[in-house]
């Protein structure tokens, strides 16, 4: 039907400005990975390839001076990896209740409805492409079908080994946590993403695991439960397990007698990168007011909320994330 090809909005200038503080307000709390990614702020009318520059590091073999010598000059080394921006967005319906001069309760609920399935719809998209990441740790055994053991100490220390042997950066900024694009300092990390279901297996690591209550003058992230040995998790329930994609198992979470494997995604810095959900360009709000006739509405009964942006997410170096795969305790 021709109504559900509008492309354009009825609304004032005000209203708008209204509409995206509303979606990023009720959006932003929700987003894990728009935090720890390295961010390509969109620019206005600009290309659909977002490029991330990687400058690689020098030799440093050591290099000895002759007297009166001048060395030989190295060129610095730029590796680009791009990605294409695709548009993602929604729609809803809305009664002639609401219109252009009074934000009326019911557009006061479609946009904070649409803001939060709006951070839900892109953080699924970018966890399904940092969840095919290729340095894979797994709980037990040679192979994803094999893993029906929980989540060790050992386990994440080889995966920290792993990561520094690569000369890894913790993370050290993150996306700020309002509508304005910006970033904060944080205390030194790398920070783990997973299901709330491996929470309880990461608190049977004993006095291995500190509490977010016992950091101390370190500010835990939004959804952060704890840290082990220098790895802060984060729950996000974004992250979702591969039901009964593991081995056989009578005391982990299963499906059909084979255990769920969930994933945890561990990052370093720059591991991955995104365009940021923030600031006024990073999403467009529609509005469409009721009261206006056309064929397909001859009493303009119908108007609409929806919103869309331009969006894409990339893994820029594989040997800095890592992801950890393993089953969780039944708990009966």
């Amino acid at each position: 039907m021709a109504e559900n090809q509008t492309t354009t909005s009825n609304i004032s200038n005000r209203t708008q400005a209204y509409a995206v503080a509303k979606l990023l307000m009720r959006a932003l709390p929700l987003l894990v990975f728009e935090k720890f990614g390295q961010a390509y702020p969109l620019p206005m009318n600009s290309t659909t390839v977002a490029k991330f520059r990687r400058f690689e590091a020098l030799d440093a073999t050591p290099n000895e001076l002759t007297e009166g010598v001048t060395p030989t000059a190295k060129q610095l080394s730029v590796t680009d990896v791009t990605a294409t921006l695709k548009q993602y967005g929604d729609l809803v319906i809305i009664s002639d209740v609401v219109n252009d001069t009074n934000e009326d309760p019911v557009l006061d609920q479609a946009v904070e409805v649409l803001g939060e399935q709006a951070a839900l719809m892109l953080e699924k998209m970018r966890f399904g492409i940092l969840v095919a990441g290729t340095n894979v740790f797994l709980g037990n055994g040679t192979d994803r079908t094999d893993v029906n053991t929980e989540i060790s100490v050992d386990l994440l220390r080889r995966v920290t080994r792993s990561l520094k042997a690569q000369n890894c950066r913790p993370i050290t900024q993150i996306v700020k946590s309002t509508p304005s694009y910006g970033t904060q300092a944080v205390s030194p990390a790398f920070v783990a993403v997973c299901h709330s279901d491996v929470e309880a297996s990461l608190r049977a690591l004993g006095t291995s695991f500190t509490d977010v209550k016992n950091y101390g003058s370190t500010a835990p992230f939004e959804g952060e439960i704890g840290a082990v040995e220098g790895v802060r998790f984060i729950l996000s329930n974004v992250v979702t397990p591969w039901q009964g994609a593991g081995g056989s198992t009578s005391t982990m979470l299963a499906t059909g007698g084979k255990a769920d494997v969930y994933p945890i995604l561990i990052f370093a810095k720059d591991a991955y990168g995104i365009v940021p959900l923030k600031g006024k360009t990073s999403i467009t709000p529609t509005v469409l007011n009721p009261g206006v006739a056309s064929k397909s509405d001859p009493l303009g009964q119908r108007g609409y909320v929806g919103w869309k942006a331009m969006q894409t997410a990339v893994i820029l170096n594989q040997a800095w994330m890592c992801r950890v795969e393993v089953a969780v305790n039944d708990l009966v």
